[in-house]
């Protein structure tokens, strides 16, 4: 089958132990993204599958239309077909294209949550730039942002959305003498009181109480913009927002307000908008901003983890047997 691999940035697919899987298959790599439903029909016109890379690209009914040869759209990762809002689930369906998903890898991303959490709380992005133009001991040049830095123990984590990543979020801010509250469904306050941690009152009281708010829900219809210009204005004048989760989760337009007026006084954020984010983006010119490249999964482990399971779909729908489906299969198909 011939095989297209979308927006690999890194170029470093390639690379990986498990690209071996699919030796026997024409494979193409694309390591830049294309915008425009134009610009992809014809980029891949005449493959036979899409290996997806996460969100990086949106399947739309328009696109599908244009790629009658695609048999097999296999999604990075693990989703649930009810969170798939880049792939228009409904249009693979009428079209007798099979979407498959594979494992999630929840320490990826945790690990780059706690990283993100530190640096910000200690400035240390700030105070490394600073130094190599000769600054030492600068956090800004601004009399009033350059300001010290802050522990984190006895400091209260706040934790929305008490998952798998949510959950290990949760055990590094124990060890480091944090108080743990967390907020979210009926289900996940259950999981972590039965798990030792101390639960919200109300969503209010995470926003009100919380030094760092760390968000860890999955994003879906549901969960789309929760996060409101009120929660944020609850916030302490020192809080840390944190967001590795989804940048759609928050209102538009409100995050950039809010920290514009103090409420957070900072925030530390993976995931935006419009990925790759553009560089004369307004949040990549505050201080109080800590900005990463959507890193939370991409680190050697977690590829070879997500690849390895949507190469594997890939050879199970070749041999006739396709695993992982996230919506009703087809009535038939052909590999």
């Amino acid at each position: 089958m011939k095989i297209a691999i979308l927006d690999d940035y890194q170029d470093c697919v390639r690379n990986l132990d498990c690209f071996r899987l699919l030796e026997e298959h024409e494979v193409k790599v694309f390591n830049h993204s294309a915008r425009g439903t134009g610009q992809l029909a014809i980029r891949l016109a005449g493959y036979d599958v899409l290996v997806l890379i996460r969100e990086r690209t949106s399947i739309t009914k328009a696109l599908l239309d244009k790629l009658p040869h695609v048999k097999l759209i296999s999604q990075t990762g693990r989703w649930g077909g009810h969170c798939i809002e880049h792939i228009d689930i409904a249009a693979a369906s009428a079209r007798g294209v099979v979407v498959t998903e594979g494992g999630s890898d929840p320490v990826a991303p945790a690990e780059l949550t706690w990283a993100l959490i530190m640096a910000a709380q200690r400035k240390i992005a700030l105070y490394t730039c600073n130094l190599k133009d000769g600054l030492w001991q600068t956090a800004s040049v601004s009399p009033l942002r350059n300001t010290l830095g802050s522990r984190l123990s006895g400091k209260t984590l706040g934790i929305w959305g008490y998952g798998n990543v949510g959950r290990i979020v949760a055990g590094y801010g124990s060890a480091f003498g944090m108080r743990i509250l967390i907020w979210g469904g009926q289900a996940s306050r259950q999981r972590a009181i039965s798990e030792g941690y101390e639960t919200a009152a109300s969503k209010e009281v995470l926003f009100e109480e919380a030094d760092v708010i760390s968000m860890h829900l999955r994003l879906c219809a549901e969960t789309r913009a929760i996060v409101t210009a009120a929660d944020l204005d609850c916030m302490k004048p020192e809080a840390l927002f944190v967001n590795t989760s989804g940048a759609q989760l928050v209102a538009p337009g409100v995050l950039e307000a809010a920290l514009q007026q103090g409420r957070p006084g900072s925030a530390a954020l993976d995931v935006f908008e419009n990925e790759p984010l553009p560089p004369g983006s307004a949040l990549l010119r505050m201080e109080n901003v800590l900005a990463t490249p959507h890193l939370g999964y991409v680190e050697k482990e977690c590829y070879e983890r997500m690849f390895g399971d949507a190469f594997q779909n890939v050879l199970d729908f070749a041999a006739g047997t396709p695993k992982n489906v996230v919506h009703p299969p087809v009535l038939s198909f052909t590999p």
